[in-house]
């Protein structure tokens, strides 16, 4: 990868971040502080920041789901995606919307799932069989 994303978000817990990112993503823990804990999400920098200001949610509705705004998460190949989704399963995650098919038979189907973290931020994850149809029209 030439670029790669950043993301700095508001936890309420740095220590269930760190269970959560840590444990239950898989996410390799990088520098810390006592405000802050940086993850590598799948080749990405996510930044868990101590902060009252977390899990405000508003909904948009997408494809018969009412999909969490804001949420983040990673496009990933879907044999990733389906490991990801038992990894979860196996840890007991609450899904906002249970892994499943969106645009099923359309252009840019794909697999997501949405859960939340320890402080309420929304998380999606897609899989897509053909990374090609992740922008197509």
């Amino acid at each position: 990868m030439a670029n790669l994303f950043h993301l700095a978000f508001p936890v309420n817990d740095l220590e269930a971040a760190r269970e959560f990112y840590g444990n239950v993503l898989g996410c390799p823990e990088g520098r810390s502080s006592e405000h802050w804990i940086d993850f590598d999400l799948f080749g990405h920098q996510i930044v868990a920041h101590l902060s009252a200001a977390s899990g405000g949610h508003s909904s948009n509705p997408v494809d018969s789901d009412d999909v969490p705004v804001p949420h983040f998460g990673i496009v990933l190949a879907m044999e990733d995606w389906q490991k990801l989704a038992e990894r979860l399963r196996a840890h007991g995650i609450k899904f906002v919307i249970e892994p499943k098919i969106r645009f099923e038979g359309q252009i840019g189907e794909q697999a997501t799932m949405f859960f939340l973290d320890p402080s309420g931020n929304a998380l999606e994850f897609k899989g897509f069989s053909d990374l090609s149809q992740v922008f197509a029209k």
